[in-house]
């Protein structure tokens, strides 16, 4: 059984950081591509950052400088870290997997930026 299990949201004063988490496990996770999107209420889920199995990133522009994705293949886990938080920001962020025929979401976790 395949989970991606999201952790480390929550409210964040504006300017501030989190740490996202997913925890991988029922996949070869070093064969799939990770990525981080983020849906705000009434908005399209977009992607925020992505990172591929040899570890080449990609970020949207509204993050770039802000936030920085990595992974660890030996415990399975993917971050994001978030730093000068924006009231922009707030949504809830899903963990994404994929490999070429494979798929996967986490649950999501909230993060609300408010002062």
């Amino acid at each position: 059984q395949v989970q991606l299990v999201e952790s480390g949201g929550g409210l964040v004063q504006p300017g501030g950081s989190l740490r996202l988490s997913c925890a991988a496990s029922g996949i070869i996770f070093r064969v799939y591509a990770m990525g981080w999107y983020r849906q705000a209420p009434g908005k399209q889920r977009e992607l925020v950052a992505a990172i591929t199995s040899g570890g080449s990133t990609n970020y949207a522009e509204s993050v770039k400088g802000r936030f920085t994705i990595s992974r660890d293949n030996a415990q399975n886990t993917v971050y994001l870290q978030m730093n000068s938080l924006k009231p922009e920001d707030p949504a809830v962020y899903y963990c994404h997997a994929k490999t070429i025929t494979r798929a996967y979401w986490g649950q999501g976790t909230q993060v609300t930026v408010s002062s």
